[in-house]
């Protein structure tokens, strides 16, 4: 049986929408293919330095972690510098950065350029570096850990509002904000925030071969500037990048008119997965929920 020439024309226009999408699905397979394999193998460039920016509240990334990891094991890549520009962020999130930057160093030279304030859990970060930069007015150091909670019980009961909490023991969920802080909680948490600023120390010791009385004397959770840094030893040089690519040409031969090609975790996610979850995170879900109380930051106080 024929079909009618109106029913003809229908499944031929048809037919050729189905056939344009499909080639231009392929052709956007391909494209993230080849993006992902070029950010990630150096395809699409020759030798050059890589340069990460840090900037804002520092967390773990695994974004990160794996563009990191691709410039380490990168023959393309001379050398990485870094460029922090950060207040601090979890504790976990420095020591991840650092790692990170740590496995980078292992295979090539890592220099560190600080912006306007690189503390706390940034300066955890910068001491990955094999040489660090900063300007003289740079605000540095805040080197400490830090857990704030708050006890609104009595504001609850001039509200006539009473909380109650079944709990397996009596330290589960202290510090909490619904039920005071008691003097075993208090030591609890206590050891863990020093726990953790006895492995913060451990690094500012190893990393700027400093004796334990040199970096307690400078872990008292104050700031430095660029040049009170340098005087104390906490950083190596005043400068900015042009002064990190006149050492890495000095101390590791890696030319001048070398170019530098920026990298950015955020554009390391290419699945499909990666992308979905990152329109999550930005849409719903707060990154202040996924803080685990414990930071490392500097936050001056406004009077």
């Amino acid at each position: 049986m024929s079909l009618a020439p109106d029913i003809l024309v229908d499944r031929r226009r048809l037919k050729r929408q189905l056939t344009v999408w499909r080639v231009a699905a392929i052709l956007l397979g391909l494209a993230v293919v080849l993006v992902g394999v070029g950010r990630f193998a150096g395809v699409f460039e020759g030798r050059h330095i890589a340069r990460l920016t840090v900037d804002g509240f520092i967390f773990a990334d695994e974004n990160r972690n794996r563009i990191l990891d691709s410039v380490a094991s990168d023959a393309n890549v001379a050398a990485l510098i870094v460029h922090v520009n950060s207040p601090g962020g979890t504790v976990v999130g420095g020591e991840d950065l650092y790692n990170g930057l740590r496995r980078v160093a292992a295979e090539k030279p890592v220099a560190v350029v600080m912006g306007t304030v690189a503390a706390s859990a940034g300066y955890m970060s910068a001491i990955a570096g094999d040489r660090i930069f900063a300007r003289e007015s740079t605000l540095t150091g805040s080197i400490g850990v830090l857990l704030q909670t708050t006890d609104v019980t009595q504001l609850l009961d001039k509200l006539g509002v009473s909380a109650e909490a079944i709990k397996s023991a009596p330290l589960k969920a202290q510090p909490s904000p619904l039920e005071p802080f008691t003097e075993a909680g208090r030591a609890a948490t206590r050891a863990v925030v020093e726990d953790m600023f006895e492995f913060f120390l451990g690094l500012v010791q190893d990393r700027r071969t400093l004796s334990r009385e040199q970096a307690l004397r400078l872990a008292d959770g104050r700031v430095f500037t660029g040049r009170q840094a340098i005087d104390n030893g906490l950083i190596d040089e005043i400068g900015d990048e042009q002064a990190a690519r006149d050492w890495l040409q000095t101390a590791h031969g890696i030319r001048l008119n070398l170019p530098v090609q920026d990298i950015d975790p955020r554009e390391a996610g290419f699945l499909l997965g990666d992308f979905a979850t990152g329109l999550i995170e930005k849409s719903v879900v707060s990154k202040a929920l996924s803080l685990d109380g414990l930071i490392s930051v500097w936050h001056p106080e406004v009077r």
